[in-house]
């Protein structure tokens, strides 16, 4: 099954003519054993987090610096989402196809009917390159800024590009 969803967003990127670099790297779930096990060199290193709205009936991928420690009360006052918690494992494998630790925005493709919305930081929106999982943790791929807008633009996305409140 991880190697499916590999190849799909290895055929994604290849189909659309996306360039992006592969490293691969032992299973990894946190942004710690991302720091301890993987060495890349360069790209804006990121925390993917799946959250959804008080009645769950809104799904919200946001995608921040990997330090970041978002203040989810704040972002969902900011910008009218109100209450929001954490996604079941179950609604991360029905919207973006992904086990835990495998999220990334790569997990758009996965996305064809838009049942999630998008939250991007600035920080990371504006990053010459940015690292992501091919929605797989075995393995991290660093696009371009450019191919990474046009990522969600071929999928039919508009990241919501705010500075996302941290605690």
């Amino acid at each position: 099954m991880a190697s499916d969803r590999l190849t799909k967003a290895l055929t994604f990127l290849s189909n659309h003519g996306i360039p992006y670099e592969r490293y691969d790297h032992p299973a990894v779930v946190t942004v710690d054993e991302v720091t301890e096990r993987v060495d890349i060199p360069h790209g804006q290193r990121t925390k993917n987090l799946f959250v959804r709205d008080k009645r769950g009936r809104r799904h919200i991928l946001i995608v921040v610096p990997h330090d970041a420690q978002v203040d989810l009360m704040q972002l969902g006052s900011q910008t009218g989402l109100g209450r929001l918690s954490f996604a079941s494992e179950r609604r991360l494998l029905e919207h973006l196809d992904v086990e835990p630790g495998s999220v990334s925005l790569m997990g758009v493709i996965n996305d064809p009917e838009h049942r999630v919305e998008v939250i991007v930081d600035r920080t990371v929106w504006h990053a010459e390159q940015v690292r992501c999982h091919p929605l797989v943790n075995t393995a991290t791929l660093v696009l371009k800024r450019a191919d990474m807008h046009r990522l969600f633009e071929l999928t039919g996305h508009q990241p919501n590009i705010l500075d996302v409140p941290t605690c």
